[in-house]
């Protein structure tokens, strides 16, 4: 079997069990038990040490599948020398942080997970001191474990209980921020915040943070493992999940609704009038809770952020925006790189909900930026305001659309910069207004006549075109989609009719 198809990006994902019609398994536990022994040998070259002088962890999410791999993938780290321990449930964010713990100070971890993706599907994602690994290190591990077959070895790994460790560092977090409210022990007291984990792996948020401190969680749903997923999928941009995050926080009167992926590297928010903190208001949320004490930084996010955004965080808050590239590997790098060349960059975050700070370790974790919003509440609410006053000024979505142009071509990538070439050729004759781009083509209009703006891009795996329309008055919309439509046209093998 070639292994390379189980590389996403900087990520393996694969199916990893049956039931689902035309899927077939192809991330088994052998498969695992390759990769473990592979990463070990990838991370001794690294670090130019022996086998045994390593010490990994091992998580997993609460998908069924997870229980099976993570044995194989330890198992195959135990036969190439290293010390493993089972870090059992956990998240991801924590799996990088147990290499930082000095309880555990790991050399290398890896966190076994899917995300958001359905039931049947799994994957693994590998840290070492530097955070997440990069794409070369994954094909790099992939090509090595093809060619390996690990010998079986008596299973003796050592067991922790990381969540609660990770659990105890957040709440440590909240409480120091909040001491000077005196409230003591309980700085939450008062406050109503609702979590709902879609049966992923972030329960451990009630009664591990929220309600040690204070506060009331009544309402909270989902808060079981259950790799069936049997409420909706753990995903804040998923429509259902979102609505049922929602109807917790109006129902419950709630002042905060909560929402996490399955691996709580991503998290969304509900205000207490059902209004949704997700995509540009969520990174509206974070970077003006951070303006206070990074002024005129740059907050980086990806392309498909919203021009009022930008206004927002420009002519609102002060700040730089950068709108990179998707991919949060991509806008991740970029902050580390503009940091080390001594530009302040505090916040890399994409519309998905994915965030990194700059103060934690560059790492993306939902459960961090949840604590920012807690914080943020409760000095809001000492103060008698709202936590939505931090984002009162961010204009209001009008209309919206995302198109999908599919491209029947085998060789689509080379198509599709073909495209955007003439794509881009075209707007230039017709003298529209084209800000700088770092993926695909971004037209802005602001005229009399029409006002909005529009990305036409590659995917980044799939033979498909996104495009991303937001206008800025009502009515504008159509008016956006037939200029794409005028811009698009004569493509023989670009399917444009989604557009018509």
């Amino acid at each position: 079997m070639d292994l390379m198809k189980l590389q996403n990006g900087s990520d393996i994902r694969g199916v990893a069990l049956e039931g689902v019609e035309g899927e077939n398994v192809n991330l088994t536990p052998q498969i695992a038990k390759q990769i473990g022994c592979a990463y070990v040998s990838w991370l001794a070259k690294k670090l130019d040490v022996d086998a045994p002088a390593l010490r990994i962890g091992v998580g997993r999410d609460s998908r069924l599948s997870g229980p099976d791999l993570a044995d194989a993938l330890m198992e195959g780290m135990l036969s190439a020398g290293a010390q493993v321990t089972d870090c059992g449930m956990a998240t991801t964010p924590a799996m990088f942080m147990s290499i930082v713990f000095p309880e555990t100070n790991f050399n290398g971890s890896a966190m076994i997970t899917a995300s958001h993706l359905p039931f049947n599907r799994n994957g693994i994602k590998f840290f070492d001191d530097d955070g997440g690994l990069e794409h070369e290190d994954i094909t790099e591990i992939l090509n090595l474990a093809g060619f390996l077959n690990p010998a079986h070895v008596n299973f003796n790994v050592e067991k922790c209980d990381l969540i609660t460790l990770y659990a105890d560092y957040l709440r440590g977090k909240i409480a120091d921020a909040l001491k000077p409210l005196g409230k003591g022990e309980k700085p939450l007291e008062g406050l109503h915040i609702v979590v709902d984990s879609g049966n992923g792996a972030s329960g451990f948020f009630v009664d591990k943070i929220l309600k040690p401190l204070g506060a009331n969680t009544e309402g909270s749903q989902f808060l079981e493992p259950d790799g069936n997923f049997p409420n909706h999928i753990p995903n804040p941009e998923n429509k259902q999940a979102m609505e049922a995050i929602r109807e917790a926080v109006l129902k419950n009167k709630a002042d905060l609704g909560l929402i996490f992926d399955t691996d709580v590297d991503r998290m969304s928010a509900v205000l207490s009038d059902g209004s949704e903190v997700n995509r540009d208001s969520i990174i509206a949320m974070i970077a003006a809770i951070l303006a206070p004490e990074y002024p005129g930084s740059t907050i980086i996010t990806d392309s498909v952020t919203s021009d009022r955004l930008t206004y927002f965080l420009q002519d609102v808050l002060g700040l730089k925006h950068l709108c990179y590239m998707r991919g949060y590997k991509n806008v991740i790098n970029k902050q580390k790189e503009l940091n080390a060349a001594g530009i302040v960059a505090p916040l890399a975050m994409e519309t998905s909900g994915h965030g990194a700070l700059k103060d934690n370790f560059y790492l993306d974790d939902g459960a961090f930026l949840a604590v920012k919003l807690v914080i943020a509440l409760a000095q809001a609410a000492a103060n008698g305001k709202k936590l939505d006053s931090l984002i009162e000024k961010l204009p209001p979505l009008v209309e919206e659309g995302e198109y999908r142009l599919k491209i029947n071509d085998e060789d689509f990538k080379n198509y599709g910069k073909r495209v955007l070439a003439e794509f881009k050729m075209r707007a230039l004759d017709e003298d529209y207004e084209m800000p700088e781009s770092f993926e695909g083509v971004r037209i802005t209009f602001n005229t009399e006549e029409i006002k909005g703006w529009l990305l036409l891009r590659m995917s980044l795996h799939d033979p498909v075109m996104p495009l991303n329309i937001e206008a800025g008055r009502k009515g504008d919309l159509p008016k956006l989609v037939e200029i794409a439509r005028k811009l698009t046209a004569g493509f023989d093998k670009l399917d444009t009719s989604c557009l018509k």
